[in-house]
Parts: C-alpha cells; sequence; structure tokens
C-alpha cells in the first residue's frame, strides 16, 4: 500500500505533538497501539517503509487511525504500555514475536509461476509478501484470491515443452471448477498466464489503482469483442477491489470516545466468542414484527454496521401471505423476503442475524434461511429474562447484564422494535386517513 496523496494530507493535519496512535482495520478492530514524540511524524513514516514485510502487512490491513494527546511523551509511554496490556493487539504481539508467520511466495523462474504459503523466506528469485498474523483471514484470503486471479496450486513440476500426462491432471478440482486456467494441458501459454499474474502481482503489492486501470482496459476490450461474459467477469473483479482500496481516515480521539469505541470493538469480540461464530460479526441485521389484533401487520429490519446503526440500509415490509395473528408466521415471511431478494441481487450478506423473540421465532425464521440454501449465522433475544436463543442448543446462553455483547444485541433488538411500532402506526394512521408526515432513513 502506497500513501495517496490524500492520505498525506491527513497526516499532515495529524498534530506535531506527543500522544498515542490507534490503528484499526475496517471492522474497526484496533490492530497496532504506538507512542510518539510527534504524532505526524510517526505516522508518516510507516509509509515510507513499505518494503519492510512486517510493516507492508499492518497498511494491508490499515483503515483508520484514531489518536490522542498527550502532555509528554512519558505520559504517552504509560497510555501505549496500558492500551496495549488491556487490548493486545495482535500486530503488537506480532512485531515483539519471534514465532514465523506465514508469507505468500510467488515463484517467477518458473514458465508457470505458483503461489502457496511459506514461513520460510529463501533467496531464490521468488517474490513474498506478509507475514499474515491470523491463519483463519489468511486461508480465507487464499481462497478469494484463488477465485479473482486464478493460477496453478498444485505442485507438479513441468514446463512448456514438457507437459504432465494428461491422466494424471483431468480429475484436478481447481481445473474442473475453472480456478486453474489449465496449463498442465496446454490451454494457455506462458506469455499469457504470467500477463494474467501480473494482475495478481499489483494486487499483492496494494498498487489497486494500476490494477484497475488494467481491468478497465481488459473489460472495454471484453465489451468490443461482443465477449459480454468476460466482460461482466471482469466488472465484477473491479468492484471487489475497490470495496478494498478504501481510504484511511484519521481522527483525535477523547478519553470518553476511545471508551465507547473500545467497548464496541469488545462487544463484536465477545460476539464471535459467545455465540462460536466464524468471524467478527461486523453486519448484523435485527427483525421485529409489530400488528394490533391482526391489523396493518408490518415487519422491520434494521442493519447495524460495526455497531452502529445504518439507517440507510433499513428496510420495512407489508406483511402479505398472513391472515390473523400469527407473529411466528410473519416473522418467517419477512425474514424469507428479504435474503430472497439479497440472493437473486447477489448483494452482501449479513454476518450475523438477530431475532426480536425466543425459540418459535428463531425456528421460524431458520426454516426461511433452508428454504433458500442459506447459512447465516442467527440468534434471537427473549425480552423477558434477556435470554440468547442459538441453533441446535436446548438451553438459552445468558450473559452478565453488563455483557458489551448483550448490550450491543439489546440495542439492535429495541432499534428494531421501535423502527416496526413506528410503521405500523404509521400504516393505521393511513387507513384512518390521518395525513403522515414521511421520516426517511
Amino acid at each position: 500500500k502506497t500513501m495517496t496523496e490524500e492520505d498525506s494530507r491527513k497526516f499532515l493535519n495529524l498534530p506535531s505533538s506527543p500522544g498515542v496512535y490507534l490503528m484499526r482495520n475496517s471492522a474497526g478492530k484496533i490492530i497496532y497501539i504506538g507512542k510518539a514524540r510527534s504524532l505526524r511524524h510517526r505516522v508518516a513514516s510507516y509509509f515510507q517503509r513499505t518494503d519492510e514485510p512486517k510493516t507492508f502487512a499492518l497498511l494491508h490491513s490499515l483503515r483508520h487511525i484514531d489518536y490522542i494527546l498527550a502532555v509528554s511523551e512519558r505520559e504517552a509511554l504509560i497510555l501505549e504500555r496500558q492500551l496495549i496490556g488491556r487490548y493486545q493487539p495482535y500486530f503488537n504481539v506480532m512485531f515483539r514475536d519471534d514465532k514465523s508467520y506465514p508469507y505468500l511466495k510467488l515463484t517467477m523462474k518458473e514458465d508457470f509461476p505458483r503461489l502457496f504459503m511459506t514461513r520460510k523466506l529463501i533467496k531464490d528469485g521468488s517474490e513474498y509478501f506478509g507475514p499474515f498474523p491470523q491463519m483463519s483471514q489468511f486461508h480465507k484470503f487464499i481462497r478469494w484470491l484463488q477465485r479473482t486471479f486464478k493460477w496453478r496450486s498444485c505442485e507438479h513440476e513441468f514446463d512448456a515443452a514438457h507437459l504432465p500426462p494428461r491422466e494424471r491432471v483431468k480429475s484436478c478440482l481447481y481445473l474442473q471448477t475453472g480456478r486453474c486456467p489449465g496449463p498442465c494441458l496446454g490451454r494457455i501459454t506462458p506469455q499469457e498466464y504470467k500477463k494474467n499474474l501480473q494482475a495478481l502481482r499489483l494486487f499483492l503489492k496494494g498498487r489497486y489503482r494500476n490494477l484497475l486501470e488494467l481491468w478497465e482496459q481488459e473489460m472495454q476490450e471484453a465489451s468490443r469483442d461482443l465477449n459480454y461474459e468476460k466482460a461482466a467477469e471482469v466488472r465484477d473483479r473491479i468492484r471487489n477491489v475497490k470495496k478494498m482500496d478504501e481510504r484511511i481516515t484519521v481522527r483525535e480521539l477523547q478519553p470518553a470516545e476511545l471508551e465507547t469505541s473500545l467497548r464496541t470493538s469488545q462487544s463484536l469480540q465477545e460476539l464471535k466468542e459467545k455465540l462460536n461464530l466464524k468471524k467478527w460479526p461486523i453486519i448484523i441485521e435485527g427483525f421485529d414484527i409489530s400488528n394490533t389484533s391482526g391489523t396493518e401487520p408490518v415487519g422491520s429490519m434494521v442493519r447495524f454496521h460495526s455497531g452502529k446503526p445504518d439507517k440507510d440500509n433499513y428496510r420495512k415490509f407489508k406483511i402479505r401471505t398472513v391472515t390473523g395473528i400469527d407473529d411466528t408466521a410473519m416473522l418467517k415471511e419477512t425474514v424469507f423476503r428479504r435474503y430472497r431478494r439479497l440472493k437473486e441481487e447477489h448483494r452482501e450478506m449479513p454476518d450475523l442475524i438477530l431475532i426480536d423473540g425466543g425459540k418459535g421465532q428463531l425456528s421460524h425464521a431458520l426454516e426461511s434461511l433452508v428454504r433458500l440454501e442459506l447459512a447465516i449465522p442467527a440468534v434471537s433475544l427473549a425480552k423477558r429474562e434477556e435470554e440468547i436463543f442459538l441453533p441446535g442448543h436446548s438451553e438459552p446462553l445468558r450473559l452478565p447484564r453488563n455483557s458489551p455483547a448483550l448490550q450491543l444485541l439489546q440495542a439492535i433488538r429495541d432499534e428494531a422494535h421501535r423502527f416496526a411500532v413506528t410503521f405500523h402506526r404509521e400504516r393505521r394512521k393511513n387507513a384512518m386517513g390521518i395525513p403522515l408526515r414521511k421520516k426517511l432513513y
């Protein structure tokens, strides 16, 4: 990753004063904490050492920088130690650790180069990218790269003049699923293969702008040749990379804001652990139903991103298929309609679904997900005892009342309820001919 002019201007606005800086990833999680005699010079220095593997890995994850001013460098040192000890950011641990972390190795001297994981850096003409401190994210990252850039991941040794026997490679899963361009079968020349890998190299080096220019040209050429399927594929690649090429934001934190921000990180981390989720629940969608004796029934869905309401993505539902008083059936319809649409439009699914209610409400929501063949984690939160119901668990999960995770779920549940009740009242007033004042979200 290189420092853009926009980033450079932001760092010039940083004070040349002592303080502590907190680096965060796109989820808002703190990944590194440091102190500085001059915040401006220290933060800018990271972007002048991008050839250092550990710094490169840090910048690859960096999206937000918060800072706290200190009276002196000594005060900054004390605050830095307190925060590191409390939150253990994984890059702080990695930088002081001698542990061998994985790298990505791109072999450059083969006719058909390969990309694979290694923990040994050898001067053999290959290029190395990393290190990657989080193994779970690393493997997910590799799978995404394979789908997007398509290279051979096998260990077969061959060159353009000596291809392996067809019987030996024809059953390759990557070949059959289109994740490998098939150099082993002569389907691509070394020149074409290396041209494709140039895009991969640009991505791994963080040169997103160059990569997007390359793909824009490729998409235009495909369109001119009436190869609309390829043009659509390249268009999707461009969209995916643009999501990753987020600009870095910088802001000053006051002590009270710091506590709020850190508590949000705590709540997401605790949710991941307590609900046994595979990743942080960055996007959580909450559902509720509102009706009066079965009249004018409505469903609501609210979305929270990184622990905060994302009101542009709230949704209202008029119940269409259920008559009478049957909240669970209404909930089932609402959940089905929401995720059927997301699936049809190939849009981003949430990391967690929260249902207002108990075991019955959760089971009906899960029926909709099963019908849609979607595996999205879902839980429900019952009001009276604030019990969390999980699929496949007979007993509910009970968290302490001061639990950050529970308080976040309560906030989402209460917001879904408020949104549903507001929409239901609007419909009732409309049915009675009372003019409405619309509030946009």
